[in-house]
């Protein structure tokens, strides 16, 4: 493998890290980056090898929340472990089938939630306490064991579609969602990865210089949220979403 290809996957990392920190997505940089430097690998190769990276950044990310950000324990607990397991029964499918049946329908969701966080100004600035424990720990089995399994078998977009959850659903601000939701996202990678090493489906040789370089965006991108605040937070998750519904259009419409 060429020296520059891995130079231009380590920053696309990178960033990846930043963007994934402040709001999810991350995935959403450094995936059709590696798709297009990497056009000889298998499309599992490539995502098994993000993987790598992806829990990286997202581990330094929480681990940065948890000091500045109160957690619900037992809620995370609880949903860390369905994700993991659903994450890894998505990876598996993954190895099976294609995933491009479900882009159309992602496309179509998000265009809603662009234009619902767009008017509503409000959304994700205040925590909403409404609801019991019980329903917050049911509700929250079923966000996770659904995006869980989306990670594993789609992945990008995956951290802002945990962040929107937390929000609507469970009535999280930005800040505590972004936190929460990265707890939830290093399980589902965990899930991902386990199936894909033990699948052989790993390249360590970009893998490993792609972590470094997005644990370090990670906690750049952490440690800047918390400096920022809500209002940072929402527009950074607009310029995210904006992207990644130019990706999902650019897959929907114009890749055959």
């Amino acid at each position: 493998m060429e020296t520059y290809i891995i130079i231009l996957l380590c920053v696309a990392s990178f960033f990846a890290g930043f963007v994934d920190a402040v709001v999810g997505g991350g995935g959403l940089i450094q995936t059709p980056i590696a798709l297009i430097l990497l056009p000889n690998f298998p499309i599992a190769s490539i995502t098994g090898s993000l993987k790598i990276p992806g829990i990286s950044g997202t581990s330094v990310a929480a681990f940065h929340y948890l000091k500045n950000v109160t957690m619900n324990w037992k809620l995370l607990v609880i949903m860390a472990l369905f994700s993991c397991g659903f994450a890894f029964l998505g990876s598996e499918l993954l190895t099976m089938v294609s995933n491009d049946f479900m882009k159309p329908l992602l496309f179509g969701i998000l265009i809603l939630l662009a234009i619902y966080t767009f008017i509503k100004k409000d959304f994700g600035q205040h925590q909403i306490k409404e609801l019991t424990e019980t329903k917050m720990i049911f509700l929250g089995i079923i966000i996770s064991s659904f995006i869980g399994f989306y990670d594993g078998f789609i992945g990008p977009g995956t951290g802002s579609f945990l962040v929107v959850a937390f929000i609507t659903i469970l009535g999280f601000d930005f800040l505590h969602a972004s936190a929460n939701a990265k707890m939830v996202n290093v399980a589902s990678n965990i899930g991902s990865i386990t199936l894909f090493i033990l699948k052989g489906k790993i390249i360590w040789l970009i893998a490993i210089p792609m972590a470094f370089c997005n644990a370090f965006g990670g906690w750049l991108g952490a440690k800047t949220a918390l400096k920022k605040g809500n209002g940072f937070i929402r527009i950074f998750f607009l310029i995210v979403v904006i992207g990644t519904l130019i990706r999902f259009g650019y897959d929907v419409f114009f890749k055959h």
